[in-house]
């Protein structure tokens, strides 16, 4: 799928990773949305950006998986948020609920529409341990620490995993890609390739918030980089 979603009047956002899954049944599909951070962050609430993520996974549908009113063709969504360099390894999965108030009509519908599941890695790797397994693999994976031929040596080890060529090109990725997001602010290239990101998006009418939320910057960062580019 297309990583860039914009939509009238509600803007433009970046996915890192989205795609469809077909489930076991061969028919039906799941939209999956995979986003990695270097560390929780503080300008806003991850939580709220993965709800807005969600949100738009499922509003973008309408004229692609379904149209008019042809609601029950809503696939159900996953935004999935990997965490690093958070105080405590965890996993938390954040859905809809249904609390009866008066009665219990039956209400149809699907409450499984939305999911968010948040993980938390810390800096070094878990114990050994059966529930910590999918955190040390993502964490040995996502390493800015372990060499390639520690991370092949867990993979291989400890999870079993066969070290075919394709698996080690990856895990050689794996350390270019652990390195890029310990260097967040330059994701997306050099402070000049962003500056002019900015711009270009600017000369396009977008506004300062939707270019501070597109490129995860602050607004005040992105007010320099229009100020000083328009006082030249």
């Amino acid at each position: 799928m297309d990583t860039e979603n914009s939509e009238i009047n509600e803007g433009m956002i970046r996915f890192d990773i989205i795609f469809y899954v077909r489930m076991k049944d061969g028919l039906s599909q799941i939209i999956v949305n995979v986003e990695a951070q270097k560390a929780e962050p503080s300008s806003y609430d991850i939580l709220n950006r993965a709800i807005f993520y969600v949100s738009r996974m499922i509003s973008s549908q309408k004229g692609r998986d379904f149209v008019k009113s042809n609601y029950n063709d809503i696939k159900r969504v996953y935004s999935i948020w990997i965490c690093m360099n958070v105080d405590e390894h965890s996993m938390s999965h954040i859905h809809l609920m249904r609390d009866d108030i008066i009665g219990s009509h039956n209400w149809k519908g699907d409450i499984d529409l939305l999911n968010i599941v948040l993980l938390g890695l810390e800096e070094d790797l878990p114990e050994k341990a059966e529930k910590y397994e999918l955190h040390r693999l993502l964490g040995a994976l996502l390493s800015s620490k372990l060499k390639v031929d520690e991370k092949l040596d867990i993979i291989g080890n400890e999870f079993q995993i066969p070290l075919e060529s394709d698996i080690r090109k990856d895990v050689s990725e794996m350390c270019n890609l652990s390195q890029g997001i310990e260097d967040r602010a330059y994701e997306r290239g050099t402070a000049n390739g962003l500056a002019k990101a900015v711009l270009r998006m600017y000369k396009k009418g977008y506004s300062i918030e939707q270019i501070s939320d597109t490129l995860d910057m602050d607004i005040k960062e992105v007010q320099d980089i229009i100020e000083n580019a328009t006082n030249k």
